[in-house]
C-alpha cells in the first residue's frame, strides 16, 4: 500500500487549478471569498488524498451560503464553484440551476412538492442555487408553503448520497434572520462566504474590463466623469455592485451610438467607434440625483439599473 500522495500532481491532473485561475481573473476584488475558495478546494484534495491512503474520513460538508448585496459576484462564484466540484469528482456534471421561491413554492396544497422535487431534479450533478432563499420561509402566513419546501431541500441534504449542492443565497441580514429561524438548515451550511460591497476604484476596475472586454474604452474626460458617476451612484436607491456598473456602460453605448448617428454626413472612425466620451457618461439622470429606470411614484421598472 502506498504511503504518500503526491498533492501538487493530484491538484493539476484535476483541472481544478485552472478554474481557480478563472475565479482570480473574471472578479475584481473578494479577496476574502477567493480565499475561501481556495481553501475549500484545498480540503477536498486533502480528503481524496486521505481515502487513497485508507485513512478515516468524514465526507466534507459541501452545501454553502453565500451573503451579500446584488451585483458582488454571487452567481459566478457558484458556477466556478460548481465546476472545481465537477473536476474533483464530487459533482458528476458541474451545471448550475437557479431557482427563486416561484420556482419552489407552489400557491395551494400539493403543489410545492412537485415543484421543489423538479428543481432538485434538474439540479441533479450540479448545484441549485437559490437566491434570495428568505422568501421561503414565511410564519406570518399560516397558508403558505414554503415550509414544505425547506423541509424538502433539507431531506435532500441530510442524504449523504445526494448528487446536488444546495448554495443559499441573499442580503446578509435577511440571510441571518432565516438561519435563526431554520437550525435545521443552519446546521447542513458547511460554508458561509461573505461577499463585501466593491470600492469605488473595483468598480472602476471592473467597468475598465467590460469596456476591454467589448474593445471600447474611455476618453480621459469619460473616465473622470465615470469615477464621478460611480461615487453619485452609490448613494443612491437600488444599487447593485457590478450589475449597476454593466447597465451603466450599456446606457453610455446607448448614448454613443446616438451621438454618432446625430453626425451621420460624417464618417466614423475607428477611435469613434470604440471611445466613450464624458457627454455619454454626464447625460445620466444620475448626475441630477435620480436613477434611470426608477419612477418617483414608487413603481420600479428595473431596480438593477443604473
Amino acid at each position: 500500500m502506498t504511503s504518500s500522495v503526491d498533492l501538487q500532481a493530484a491538484y493539476s491532473e484535476s483541472g481544478a487549478a485552472e478554474v481557480l485561475e478563472q475565479l482570480d481573473r473574471e472578479l475584481i476584488g473578494l479577496a476574502p471569498v477567493k480565499t475561501r475558495i481556495h481553501e475549500i478546494a484545498a480540503l477536498l484534495l486533502v480528503d481524496q488524498a486521505r481515502q487513497q491512503l485508507e485513512l478515516p474520513s468524514t465526507a466534507p460538508g459541501l452545501h454553502m451560503s453565500f451573503t451579500g448585496r446584488p451585483g458582488t459576484g454571487k452567481t459566478t462564484v457558484a458556477q466556478r464553484m460548481s465546476q472545481i466540484l465537477h473536476r474533483l469528482g464530487y459533482l458528476r456534471k458541474g451545471h448550475v440551476v437557479s431557482a427563486t421561491r416561484d420556482d419552489l413554492v407552489g400557491q395551494y396544497v400539493g403543489h410545492t412538492a412537485p415543484k421543489t422535487k423538479e428543481m432538485l431534479k434538474r439540479a441533479q450533478g450540479g448545484v441549485l442555487f437559490i437566491d434570495e432563499a428568505y422568501y421561503l420561509y414565511k410564519p406570518d402566513n399560516e397558508r403558505d408553503y414554503g415550509a414544505e419546501a425547506i423541509e424538502i431541500l433539507l431531506q435532500e441534504m441530510e442524504n449523504n448520497s445526494s448528487d446536488v449542492v444546495v448554495i443559499f443565497a441573499g442580503y446578509k441580514d435577511r440571510m441571518d434572520t432565516f438561519y435563526g429561524s431554520n437550525p435545521g438548515l443552519s446546521s447542513r451550511v458547511a460554508h458561509h462566504l461573505d461577499f463585501p460591497d466593491y470600492s469605488n476604484d473595483e468598480l472602476m476596475a471592473i467597468a475598465t474590463l467590460l469596456l476591454d472586454a467589448q474593445n471600447y474604452r474611455f476618453s480621459s474626460d469619460a473616465k473622470a466623469a465615470f469615477e464621478e458617476y460611480i461615487e453619485r451612484r452609490r448613494l443612491l436607491p437600488f444599487f447593485a455592485n457590478a450589475r449597476s456598473i454593466r447597465n451603466a456602460l450599456d446606457r453610455a453605448r446607448l448614448r454613443q451610438a446616438n451621438r454618432l448617428f446625430a453626425r451621420l454626413d460624417q464618417p466614423a472612425t475607428r477611435d469613434d467607434l470604440i471611445t466613450i466620451e464624458s457627454s455619454d457618461i454626464r447625460a445620466s439622470r444620475v448626475f441630477e440625483g435620480e436613477v434611470e429606470g426608477y419612477h418617483q411614484k414608487g413603481s420600479v421598472a428595473n431596480s438593477t439599473h443604473s
